[in-house]
């Protein structure tokens, strides 16, 4: 069936289909948004569960309303999940008691760890990366627009890495930590490395950080080395600028007149107050509040300036399905602003 014939067949108003993303009608073939799961949390530090961050937000999405005040129409974009991959979450849980092992030994005193985890670790993840180039650049070559729904932040890099072969752009990092060790605990490819890892890619022209609120000596040294190449928007600042009577759509405006034409968001749901995602790997007092978020969607994507790809990380639903509930109508603003950067969707 065309897309044409299912938005036409589809009533948004009704239950939608189950088991489908946001119980739309469409699958990769037809859907302008392929959103790409990869459950992966080999190299958490504090507290796990983000692998089955996909599947929980899946399953939330049923419940999220498809109506969007500024983009009538924005169910008809179609948007649409891969399948799980159920292999992916069995590696990465088999790989992390590996990990823990190594984590063991570190905090016993032991300095060099269980290097033979710690290999066996590293490559796995190496394989992850290219796992995850791969699957993009599929999907991109194809015409699609193109989210991914970790698991951990370590899991994008493969989608910057495939951009980086086609475009030069700038990364928005929201996010409560700046991922710029590079390398936490041995692992090469740790969350808490995301965005160094992604800074060595020539292509990668500016790295613009939102909310930032955790961080060490050696990741302020890498900003301050950066020259200009890294800019930071610190939580603290963030909110002190406010009490003094700055607006948040003033500050929205700076944040994307920091960026170049081409943009990729990197989103780690810590990046929003911990009531809003307590459950997640590593929260931290501070943050965004929702609405917050979407209008630094919005003005990015009414900017002139084009969402070329995105992340959503480390949603970890816990005992309920409020992380995910959340992390859901994350996705949907993502999807819908992305598409209109792009032109693929009209606001009103």
């Amino acid at each position: 069936m065309s897309k044409e014939e299912l938005i036409a067949q589809f009533n948004p108003n009704s239950p939608g289909v189950s088991g489908q993303l946001f119980g739309l009608p469409f699958n990769e073939e037809n859907a302008e948004v392929v959103i790409v799961p990869v459950p992966w949390e080999v190299t958490v530090s504090y507290k796990g569960g983000t692998a089955i961050g996909p599947r929980a937000i899946l399953d939330a999405s049923a419940q999220v309303d498809l109506f969007v005040k500024n983009i009538p129409d924005a169910w008809k974009l179609g948007i649409a999940m891969l399948p799980f991959p159920e292999n992916i979450l069995t590696e990465s849980n088999a790989l992390r008691a590996l990990a823990e092992q190594h984590i063991e030994k570190l905090e016993a005193g032991d300095d060099t760890g269980d290097t033979v985890a710690l290999e066996k670790v590293n490559s796995a993840c190496e394989s992850m990366v290219i796992y995850t180039r791969n699957t993009i650049k599929k999907h991109l070559k194809s015409g699609k627009m193109v989210g991914l729904l970790g698991g951990d932040h370590s899991t994008p890099l493969g989608f910057i890495q495939a951009l980086s072969d086609e475009h030069e752009f700038g990364i928005l990092q929201i996010d409560a930590h700046a991922d710029l060790r590079k390398s936490y605990e041995g692992f090469t490819y740790s969350h808490a490395s995301i965005m160094y890892n992604a800074l060595k890619l020539p292509a990668v022209r500016k790295l613009v950080q939102v909310g930032i609120r955790d961080y060490c000596e050696e990741e302020q040294e890498v900003i301050n080395r950066s020259k200009g190449r890294v800019k930071v928007f610190f939580d603290e600042d963030i909110k002190h600028a406010q009490y003094n009577g700055e607006s948040w759509a003033s500050i929205c405006k700076q944040i994307v007149n920091e960026l170049p034409p081409l943009v990729y968001i990197s989103f780690d749901i810590d990046g929003l107050d911990p009531k809003l995602c307590p459950n997640t790997g590593t929260p931290v007092a501070g943050g965004f509040e929702f609405h917050q978020i979407t209008l630094l969607l919005k003005v990015l994507a009414q900017s002139g300036k084009k969402i070329i790809g995105f992340d959503l990380n480390e949603v970890a639903p816990g005992e309920d399905e409020w992380d995910a509930n959340v992390g859901a109508r994350l996705l949907y603003q993502l999807c819908n602003w992305m598409a209109v950067s792009q032109g693929k969707l009209t606001t009103h």
